[in-house]
């Protein structure tokens, strides 16, 4: 086994160099995208995957059910908040506001980035599309050459025209519209 391919066995015993290489640009890409966050970001995300953690119920279980016990007299600490708890339900309504301002910023930043993914699937998919079409094109005009009957193929020639995306919302546009 040669140096190389034993290294790369080691790295990913069953990917292609390929499919490394591209591994490894992604979590480039993901550790850019980390590193290029603002503060307010990156503070809203860690309360954010706090407030959504076990360890964030546990804690509010016990200081709920020490701050009732205390404030219904089941402790030696003068109580400070008589029931209905008004003070509690002050505190809490004020978390609630701002967790759910810190889990709307996450959110944005989640969608931002899912937005940024999925032009570059489409990217991609046009890519590949406008590359197997020109393939298409050669091979059928390689059969046709060759005489093959396959370059007769009607479902050939179909494939081989050019997808232009603007024509497929439409259509998909249309038919949605159409199901109404």
């Amino acid at each position: 086994m040669s140096a190389k391919s034993k290294s790369r066995s080691l790295q990913s015993p069953h990917l292609a160099e390929a499919v490394d290489r591209n591994i490894k640009a992604l979590m480039e890409v993901r550790r850019q995208m980390e590193k290029n966050k603002n503060p307010g970001d990156k503070l809203a995300n860690r309360i954010t995957m706090f407030s959504g953690s076990m360890i964030f119920v546990y804690l509010h279980i016990a200081w709920f059910g020490i701050w009732i016990a205390v404030n219904l007299g089941f402790t030696e600490i003068a109580p400070f908040d008589p029931f209905p708890f008004g003070l509690l339900t002050m505190i809490v309504s004020l978390e609630a506001i701002f967790l759910s301002a810190f889990v709307l910023i996450s959110q944005n930043r989640m969608a931002e980035i899912s937005d940024k993914r999925a032009d570059l699937d489409l990217h991609i998919n046009l890519l590949a599309e406008y590359e197997i079409t020109k393939i298409l094109r050669l091979v059928d005009a390689i059969a046709d050459h060759l005489k093959l009957k396959e370059g007769s193929d009607p479902e050939l020639v179909e494939l081989e025209e050019e997808v232009h995306p603007q024509s497929v919302l439409r259509a998909i546009e249309a038919r949605e519209k159409a199901k109404r």
